[in-house]
């Protein structure tokens, strides 16, 4: 079973106007995306083990295993990627709904505390990583980071929300070395708070 580098939810030019440039989407989607699954399928090919897993299977076993590391960073990756592009939108990008905002601000003490965790998970992962929005499993929200291609899945830390890759590809065409401003105008005008609200349940 081969995995599959998923469509866009949107065309790759519709977050150009948000801060998010067309050539920034294609070179994050079309190229390390796809490289990350094309990875992915050559060692599930190398590897009977990895026959048949799902996407998340392979996550769980190839994590904190030192033999299955590039596994491991390839399998995070795509995973990490399909639910990226998911947590953006160009059409109600920073706009949060009565049931999250009241979910956020019983647990962080406002939007803006939120924010402003998210954005100090972001910004402090040093070199590459990801920032989350979880839902944790004493069923509060909660915001951590992971280095490289690592996530919740893989750590227990709960059910994803958002994911907000902090890679310099996902945002140097467009903010050069900038991530504090990158992150910030994705939590206020490209994070998908719908479907953040979608996986709360």
């Amino acid at each position: 079973m081969a995995f599959d580098l998923p469509a866009l939810p949107y065309s790759t030019n519709a977050l150009a106007a948000l801060g998010m440039c067309q050539e920034t989407l294609e070179l994050h989607h079309g190229k390390h995306h796809q490289a990350y699954v094309t990875a992915l399928n050559g060692f599930v090919e190398k590897n009977a083990a990895l026959a048949g897993k799902t996407l998340e299977d392979i996550v769980h076993l190839s994590h904190n295993n030192a033999e299955m590391a590039p596994v491991f960073n390839n399998a995070g990756q795509h995973w990490n990627h399909i639910l990226f592009w998911q947590a953006m939108s160009p059409t109600d990008g920073g706009r949060i709904p009565g049931k999250l905002e009241q979910k956020i601000t019983a647990d962080f003490g406002s939007v803006t505390q939120f924010k402003d965790a998210f954005k100090a998970a972001a910004v402090s992962q040093f070199g590459s990583g990801w920032a989350w929005l979880v839902l944790a499993a004493d069923g509060k929200l909660k915001v951590t980071k992971t280095p490289n291609g690592s996530n919740p899945l893989a750590t227990g830390e709960g059910k994803v929300l958002l994911a907000c890759d902090v890679w310099e590809h996902s945002y140097y065409l467009d903010f050069r070395n900038r991530r504090p401003d990158y992150v910030q105008n994705w939590l206020d005008k490209i994070a998908n708070y719908e479907f953040a609200a979608s996986r709360l349940g």
